[in-house]
């Protein structure tokens, strides 16, 4: 039902009817029809680029609405509105970004017909640019150039306008253009194959890294943040379980490589309401660390799997367990993510299968230096097709500065012992190529983590852990040391243990099914017998 093909009215009416999904359905199908001659990065930053201004003119305008009631309350002459309204520190000061007139949403849409879409959006873009240092140099301004149907953008416009993101229900706009935004990251992951890897991580792989590490307050970091993902998951974590006032309790620190890819996060922490700092620029991060000093509570990361062309510097102070090999940087990351561990820090990074088990160039002594300076609390083998954008099977590594009780914490003592869960039975396919973790998955690896450390949610909930033959299984280093310092869970869990009815019903239907495979193989020598006769008469 694609809506560019109605009339404005109509289309507004088909939005009032609309779930939030149809909504991003009904959007994504329009976007898409504008596509033209832009290559998929540079489309993918046309059209967030639109969302996120949409986003900051609603969040203006809702402060507005507050700020005019809160004038009407304290009695304020209405004489005296039209200045106080449009006093910039009565919206940075509640942390809503302050939008010159003519980059507001309704004043884009009132006159995009007679001025130039394209021409308004990019000055839009430049205004709030010029009025909020946090944005400087984020917002795309590639709205006006020759590859862009300017009939189809003014469409677009029209259609985002008359979504009405801040009006469903009790959502605000952050949250609505917060849900809109990251179905249009997916999608664009999904559509560039392969590529799309590098600014997104699967949902459900990221909540799970939040679910173990339960980043409640403190110093979180991401040294490959992509657009974010990692940050906005922990804020919902923390929203879910302590309010929506609670978000300013970690404070976010990232890196990223690519660009565009490092506009888009900065557009997707600024419309989830986390005050991050990605830093001033883009950046390699083993060439450029632009947090050199931190010490961080928590650290989660999907770096770019095996890349073999990376800023390797053999006298690197951060390579303390061994210099990674040249071909391959994946020990590099877990060495840099190590060395931004605060004392008590937890980290849960996603790495390639090989990084569990491989001996090449050294590897296999890096892995047994972390492993023996007791860094490693827990290996998570995953199941595989949760990344659409690779075919690369998939691993989660936990790490730990302290796993120790810890005191007042009351953890449970895991020094020398390393978790080991083997999940890759787990998850469902959404389609024919994709898998995705169900809420049943996450909250049995993360209860499992958790009950095994006997965290605080552990106990509340009433965990207890215990080796589950198929499943986890935890070792001491002893044990790992057998197994030559190999970290795949597999060798660790075992099988599955099948209960002894099980057992005789299986025995039953072997027999069974040999007795049926006998009186097949029987048929099978009558009929040869019958072929080669029917041949003899034909010969003869």
């Amino acid at each position: 039902m694609p809506p560019v093909k109605k009339k404005p009215a109509a289309q507004a009416e088909l939005f009032a009817t609309s779930t939030p999904k149809q909504i991003q359905d009904i959007l994504w199908k329009a976007a898409d029809k504008l596509r033209g001659s832009m290559d998929a990065a540079q489309y993918k930053e046309f059209v967030l680029g639109l969302i996120f201004l949409k986003y900051i003119s609603d969040a203006f305008g809702e402060r507005r609405d507050q700020l005019a009631k809160e004038l009407a309350e304290e009695g304020i002459e209405e004489d005296r509105w039209a200045e106080l309204l449009e006093d910039k520190d009565e919206y940075t000061g509640e942390h809503v970004f302050w939008v010159p007139e003519t980059a507001r949403w309704s004043w884009i849409a009132a006159n995009a017909k007679a001025k130039g879409v394209g021409l308004l959006l990019n000055e839009a873009m430049d205004a709030i640019m010029r009025e909020n240092a946090a944005l400087t140099g984020v917002l795309p301004k590639i709205f006006n150039s020759d590859n862009v149907d300017q009939k189809r953008l003014a469409e677009l416009v029209d259609l985002i306008s008359d979504a009405r993101f801040g009006g469903s229900g009790d959502k605000p706009a952050q949250d609505i253009l917060g849900e809109v935004y990251e179905y249009f990251l997916g999608n664009f992951a999904r559509a560039e194959g392969k590529r799309g890897g590098e600014f997104y991580t699967p949902r459900s792989v990221v909540q799970l890294l939040v679910e173990v590490l339960e980043p409640y307050e403190g110093r979180v970091y991401d040294p490959a943040c992509g657009s974010g993902g990692m940050f906005v998951q922990a804020g919902k974590f923390i929203e879910a379980h302590r309010g929506r006032g609670h978000k300013s309790d970690i404070a976010v620190y990232g890196q990223e490589l690519n660009e565009r890819t490092w506009r888009l996060g900065k557009m997707n922490l600024a419309i989830h309401g986390i005050d991050g700092n990605l830093a001033a620029r883009w950046g390699d991060t083993f060439a450029d660390d632009k947090h050199p000093d931190l010490k961080a509570d928590f650290v989660m990361a999907n770096p770019p799997f095996n890349i073999k062309d990376w800023a390797r510097k053999e006298s690197d102070p951060r390579w303390r367990y061994g210099v990674p090999p040249k071909n391959n940087a994946n020990y590099a990351w877990l060495q840099h993510i190590v060395s931004k561990l605060g004392e008590r820090g937890t980290a849960g990074v996603v790495l390639a299968n090989g990084s569990m088990s491989s001996q090449s160039s050294g590897e296999g002594e890096i892995r047994k230096a972390l492993v023996e300076a007791d860094l490693v609390a827990c290996m998570v083998a995953l199941p595989s097709q949760l990344f659409r954008t690779t075919q690369i099977p998939a691993c989660l590594w936990f790490l730990s500065k302290d796993k120790s009780p810890q005191g007042a914490r009351q953890l449970n003592d895991r020094r020398g012992e390393i978790l080991f869960i083997d999940a890759r039975e787990m998850g469902e396919m959404v389609d024919r190529i994709e898998r995705n973790l169900t809420q049943a998955d996450l909250a049995k690896i993360a209860g499992t983590y958790h009950a095994w450390r006997g965290t605080k949610s552990a106990r509340d909930e009433g965990l207890s852990y215990e080796d589950e033959a198929g499943f986890c299984f935890t070792a001491d280093l002893k044990t790992v040391r057998k197994h030559g310092y190999v970290l795949t869970p597999g060798r660790y869990v075992g099988a599955v243990e099948v209960e002894e009815e099980d057992a005789e019903v299986i025995a039953e239907k072997i027999a069974r099914l040999t007795g049926e495979l006998y009186k097949l193989f029987d048929m099978s020598d009558e009929l040869a017998k019958t072929v080669r006769e029917q041949l003899g008469r034909v010969n003869a």
